[in-house]
């Protein structure tokens, strides 16, 4: 690497891969344009020659994400033509995958924008399937982003209750949870169901959502 004095030539794809890196080391809240300056051996102002500010650099590594996330296509695999809800099923669980296989992942793609097109015809095969299928455009929008708003609040709640060598906070104590609220049973009772078996809970949040769709919108 080049010594702290030099300026080594950094492009964004250089920074993003370091930030995502890090990302998985320290978690967003400890990530800064300092840290991945230090990381790379350049001082920070350095940085500011590709991302004005720590929000630009999320936009980029949501979308470099995204990018690594369907490398080997976005479309689901072993689904039937025309068979909606095993798309969406499928999608959703596929996105839930992706945001845990990074720190704090859910929390780095929600609100971010894209800065590339490489969503579009991921997007575009989504609509147009869900149009097929008796949707309008309108409804098949609502959809898609009902899904999407659903599994990253989800796994930004599950990433929330990982406990990491480096978080000052313990491991929820269910049993503590109990006696805290005791005077209240049933929010006692529920601890178990609420904190625990997240693929269980995920998979019938989505059934949840899937099923709400067809009867909402009279779809086949």
């Amino acid at each position: 690497m080049a010594s702290k004095h030099q300026t080594p030539r950094l492009d964004r794809a250089q920074v993003v891969d370091t930030a995502l890196r890090l990302l998985n080391e320290v978690g967003l809240d400890r990530l800064s344009l300092r840290l991945i300056a230090g990381e790379l051996e350049v001082k920070a102002p350095a940085l500011y020659w590709h991302f004005r500010d720590k929000r630009e650099l999320l936009d980029e590594m949501a979308t470099e994400m995204y990018r690594r996330m369907t490398a080997r296509g976005d479309e689901p695999a072993g689904i039937p033509a025309g068979d909606w809800r095993g798309r969406l099923t499928a999608t959703a669980h596929a996105l839930r995958a992706a945001l845990l296989s990074w720190r704090d992942g859910a929390r780095v793609f929600s609100g971010s924008r894209f800065t590339g097109d490489e969503h579009g015809p991921g997007m575009e095969a989504q609509l147009a399937a869900l149009t097929g299928a008796g949707f309008t455009l309108a409804q098949a929008a609502t959809t898609t982003t009902t899904l999407f708003t659903y599994v990253l609040g989800f796994v930004t709640e599950e990433q929330g209750m990982i406990t990491y060598a480096d978080d000052p906070r313990p491991a929820l104590d269910i049993a503590e949870r109990e006696r805290r609220l005791a005077a209240t049973p049933l929010a006692a009772e529920v601890g178990p169901l609420v904190f625990g078996d997240y693929d269980a809970r995920f998979t019938e949040g989505v059934a949840l959502l899937v099923t709400g769709v067809g009867a909402r919108y009279g779809a086949g």
